[in-house]
């Protein structure tokens, strides 16, 4: 979920580990030539997951690489079924309420263009819980708990996996 942590937890993960890492958006916005938020505007939600699950696959046969994916990327099935079969996949979890204090105004996010921010993200968060379930691995819980745990559990689940 955007807010939830996703790239500063890969980024340390990535340190931790001494992997390599990738935050998936920005691959898609250097793709695009632009935001993200643009060319959402201009093309749509569909052909923007079009791409997406394009730098999905696209990375998937990475080995050694920690990847940030937008918080939306559970919307396709194919995209979610490439990840699971190539990787150990987390959803970092976190309240709408700390999603709202991370985010801020929202400046380039998409789906917090309109709206009251609190009142969207809890919906958003609603609309995808089933799949953020169904996509990871594992869980873990970003409210109120530093980077360095978060990178701590993730660590532990992962030997787990392994």
């Amino acid at each position: 979920m955007m807010g939830s942590g996703k790239s500063t937890v890969a980024r340390h993960l990535a340190e931790r580990l001494e992997w390599d890492w990738l935050d998936l958006d920005e691959m898609i916005s250097k793709r695009v030539g632009g935001s993200i938020t643009g060319f959402w505007a201009d093309q749509g939600e569909d052909e923007f997951r079009d791409i997406e699950l394009e730098a999905v696959r696209a990375v998937a046969s990475d080995v050694d690489r920690v990847v940030a994916t937008g918080g939306g990327v559970v919307i396709r099935e194919e995209s979610v079924a490439t990840m699971r079969s190539a990787g150990f996949v987390v959803w970092l979890q976190a309240s709408p309420d700390t999603l709202v204090r991370r985010i801020g105004a929202g400046a380039g996010r998409p789906l917090l263009q309109e709206g009251e921010r609190l009142a969207t993200l809890t919906g958003i968060l609603a609309a995808r819980r089933a799949a953020y379930e169904g996509a990871a691995h594992v869980s873990v819980t970003t409210d109120g708990v530093s980077v360095q745990a978060v990178v701590d559990r993730i660590e532990e689940l992962w030997t787990e996996f392994a």
